[in-house]
């Protein structure tokens, strides 16, 4: 296998039921971290690799995803927009894009956040080894994380031998992080992919497994160093925070702000257009863009919106997971 351009798939069709009052307003995909659409980060570190086309799935108000990325220019790249009138899963939806594909693709879920290394090395393992599939996968700590994702056994060679979804019995620390790169033979194992009967959806775990048993290299790539998949509000909070520490800034006021004198921010994201009135103190919290606060009292580990105040006092993780 020669060398070979790759394009960019990112699926961002998903109603995010879950991060209540978000997402009657917000899709995930453009909920702001450090005052950047999520799914910016994704298109950056497409266009990082040399990607230049993206594929970008949407469904749930895509309209507001599409007028955030336009056609891409602006961030170097050009965005194809497809509608996803289904959701049946993450297989369903890539198989929908066999017609619009040429090449090998990376596909990412657009309601992840990721710290990645350089994302090259997939392709590198890709053209060495002759792979189907590589799989962004990171060691992962916390057992309940690897419950909510899937995980993947090896064989004696380094070789994807099983792929489980949602695993119940946690016997391997490596979990994959939402972030594929595949051959165009997926396609053909998709259409092999049987729907499941708990969620009654086709899963890219089953179409992996797929592309292993046919004997087609399936490897894992360690090139996740963080990960949040943004499924409650909290974990947008968790996101801003981690990115502020990443950052080594205390904090980021957003352009065109305009804060009371006397206000003070700490380890907080303020976003664009943000109005602050009164002389108070904001710590471990973000605030949306275009939001007016007039209130007088302090805010500590919140989510403001210019419809909510999300109290996330509740969702507390230790240091250790925090440190990146």
């Amino acid at each position: 296998m020669k060398d070979f351009p790759i394009a960019g798939v990112i699926l961002a069709a998903g109603k995010g039921t879950r991060m209540e009052p978000f997402s009657a307003r917000y899709p995930k995909p453009v909920l702001p971290i450090c005052n950047k659409p999520l799914l910016q980060y994704q298109i950056e570190m497409m266009k990082e690799i040399g990607i230049e086309e993206i594929l970008m799935v949407i469904g749930h108000l895509g309209y507001e995803i599409a007028q955030t990325f336009g056609d891409g220019g602006h961030l170097g790249v050009k965005i194809r927009y497809i509608e996803q009138r289904e959701t049946l899963g993450i297989a369903h939806a890539v198989g929908k894009l066999e017609s619009y594909i040429s090449s090998p693709f990376l596909l990412s879920l657009g309601d992840i956040f990721f710290v990645a290394e350089d994302i090259r090395v997939m392709k590198e393992m890709m053209v060495e080894h002759h792979a189907g599939a590589v799989l962004a996968v990171k060691d992962e700590d916390d057992p309940e994380a690897i419950r909510r994702n899937f995980t993947v056994l090896l064989d004696e060679v380094g070789n994807v031998k099983r792929v489980i979804e949602k695993p119940r019995h946690i016997s391997t620390r490596v979990k994959g992080c939402g972030l594929y790169l595949f051959d165009q033979q997926v396609f053909d194992a998709i259409r092999r992919t049987p729907r499941t009967a708990m969620r009654d959806e086709y899963e890219i775990t089953d179409t992996i497994q797929i592309l292993v048993d046919d004997g087609l290299p399936v490897m894992i790539a360690k090139v996740i160093r963080w990960d949040m998949n943004l499924t409650f509000p909290e974990d947008v909070l968790e996101c801003n925070l981690q990115q502020i520490q990443r950052s080594g800034r205390d904090s980021l006021i957003g352009e065109g702000a305009h804060l009371h004198p006397s206000a003070v921010i700490s380890n907080s994201v303020i976003g664009n257009g943000v109005v602050l009135e009164q002389p108070i103190s904001i710590t471990n919290s973000v605030v949306f863009p275009d939001t007016i606060l007039n209130s007088g009292g302090d805010i500590d580990r919140f989510i403001v919106t210019p419809e909510h105040q999300i109290d996330c006092r509740r969702f507390v993780r230790s240091e250790k997971k925090r440190d990146v």
